[in-house]
């Protein structure tokens, strides 16, 4: 349901934490989205990947806004 803190907790301390969370976005963006990474840094993290569309960025960056509770400082996903 919206609004609800999500099951789904990715400990991003830790290289298997981020690499869940990076097939959790993948799964529910299928193809649409490639080689993404979730690089943590002090402040929060930085999306990184490609994609053919705006929307399919903005739809990764909502993935994990939805599931971590970190900033995301940028969003670098390239559309191509």
């Amino acid at each position: 349901m919206k609004g609800q803190v999500p099951d789904q907790s990715f400990d991003l301390t830790t290289g298997e934490g981020v690499t869940e969370l990076e097939v959790h976005v993948q799964c529910r963006l299928g193809r649409q989205l490639r080689n993404f990474r979730v690089m943590v840094t002090d402040g929060g993290v930085i999306l990184r990947g490609q994609t053919h569309t705006y929307y399919t960025k903005q739809l990764a960056q909502h993935a994990v806004m939805e599931v971590i509770r970190l900033p995301i400082v940028a969003n670098e996903i390239e559309v191509i």
